[in-house]
Formats: structure tokens, sequence, C-alpha cells
């Protein structure tokens, strides 16, 4: 299977060598890499280049954003300037960030996955982060979750969704929007993927309120909102948080902010989330 990666990057410098080095030792390799150089003002641009000299199929796009980093919509307006660098001549789609280790066999692992079953639109493994001189699994994994970091997309699953969505939750209305048309999603927790820096570390106090203003846009309502409000706070180790997600939710009610999702989506959504919190509560 043929597929493409586009890896949107921010002041990568530090970090963006181990990824491509990673890419490179990959016994299923890309067809091609689009590192998009977002604004960067350290050294990411020459380090892709250098990267670019040797692999010709690995490629460097610069693009000109607000340097403030908003979760969610800088780092997919990115990405869709990576996508249009690319042709479609591809089996699946990778969005990655610029700070990952791979395990040499992750790609050959996916394909595998996606040749398994035709109805599979999404795979994943899992995030290991480094915490006293040891990997350990990230604590925001969810064996039903791809994280944000590492998602690669069968290319009709990709189209059918109509790709990434430049906001808050784009990582989690991908999968609810997939489950929706009747894609599954897979997730291998064989394949360890080294997420070099924390999720959020370049996340400011503005960008506080974003989550509860990402549920209300999934079309959760109040009572859900809550519910994976208090989890999240919970699972993060920060309880306070829960007033901010809250406060953030009832910020873009009032404000009639738009839905990322249709009536009809939004419905399946509330309708699964229950489901999903009745098994857990009931297993």
């Amino acid at each position: 299977m043929k597929f493409h990666i586009v890896i949107p990057a921010h002041n990568e410098a530090n970090l963006i060598g181990l990824t491509l080095e990673s890419l490179v030792n990959q016994t299923a390799l890309p067809s091609k890499v689009v590192v998009v150089n977002d604004n960067s003002t350290d050294n990411t641009e020459e380090i892709v280049n250098q990267f670019s000299e040797k692999y010709p199929w690995i490629s460097i796009v610069n693009n000109t954003s607000e340097a403030t980093h908003l979760p969610g919509s800088k780092v997919i307006l990115a990405f869709n300037k990576g996508l249009e660098a690319l042709d479609t001549d591809y089996d699946f789609i990778v969005k990655a960030d610029a700070d990952l280790i791979f395990p040499k066999n992750y790609f050959e692992a996916i394909t595998k996955h996606f040749q398994s079953n035709p109805r599979i639109g999404m795979v994943g493994g899992f995030a290991y982060i480094e915490k006293n001189g040891e990997w350990i699994l990230e604590n925001l994994t969810d064996k039903d979750h791809i994280r944000g970091a590492f998602k690669a997309y069968r290319k009709a699953c990709f189209e059918q969704i109509s790709g990434l969505k430049p906001a808050m939750g784009w990582d989690t209305v991908d999968e609810l929007l997939c489950k929706f048309y009747g894609w599954q999603v897979k997730t291998d927790e064989s394949l360890h993927v080294k997420h070099l820096k924390p999720t959020g570390a370049n996340y400011n106090k503005t960008s506080r309120y974003k989550q509860g203003e990402a549920f209300y846009s999934l079309g959760y309502g109040f009572v859900i909102t809550t519910i994976a409000s208090l989890k999240l706070a919970l699972r993060k180790g920060k309880p306070f948080l829960f007033i901010d997600y809250i406060k953030g939710f009832w910020r873009a009610k009032k404000a009639k902010k738009p839905f990322l999702v249709t009536k009809e989506q939004a419905q399946f959504i509330r309708e699964y989330r229950w489901k999903k919190m009745k098994k857990k509560l009931f297993k």
C-alpha cells in the first residue's frame, strides 16, 4: 500500500531530526513525506532540507501563520497546507507530529491492519512518554482512541469525513464521524510511539476554555460534557481544569458557536457516548 505523511512543525529543530530518522529507517517506507515548516524561527527548515537532499521523497513546505499556538486550528491548517502539496495517489494518509520516534515496523504493521479488513478506516499505535528515565504509557491513552499525534486514515474514509477540521476537537470528531459512516477504528497496543513532548506543552492560558468549547461543538450536550470534562481533568491530574472546561462549554453555547457536525451526526455522537458510558458502568 502507498502512503503519504504530513508533518506540521513549528520550532521543532531539537526533535524533527529524530522523527525523520525514525521514518527513513522504517521497514515499510512512505511514498512521500511533507514537512510543513509553520512559521518557525529556529533551524527546522535547515534540518529538514538536510534530509530531503538525501531522501528525495521528503520535502518541505514553508507556511506563514500566527505564532500563537492554539490547540486544533493551527496544526490542522498547517496539515492542510501540506496536503495541497501532495498528489492523491495513496492508499492511506498519515498526520504525524514532529516530536515522535516511531518503532521500525510501525508502518509495516499499520499497512497490515488496513489490508486485513477493508472497513478499517483509521489505525494507530500507543503513545509513550519518558518519565524518570523510563518510557511509560501516556496517561491520556484510551484503547478506543488514536492520539492526534499520529493518525493514519484510509483514503476512502478520509474523504468521506471531509478531511480534518481546523478546530479543537478535530482528533475526536474524526473518529466519531468515522464510526458514523460505518468505518472501524483500530488501535495496536504493541506499537509504542515515543512522544517526546507532553501533549499541550505549548498551549497558553487563553486555550484553557477551548476543550469545553470543543465538547459543545461536537454536540455532546451539557450532561455528557460534564462527565467528559471531569474524566479528562482527573486524567490530566488537574481537577480544577473541570471548571474551565464547563465555562468553555457555556461560553460557546451563549455565543451560539457553530457545531463541527450536523444535527444527525450530533445525535449519533450523543447516543454513541451514552452507549460507551453505560458499557463501562455495567461491564
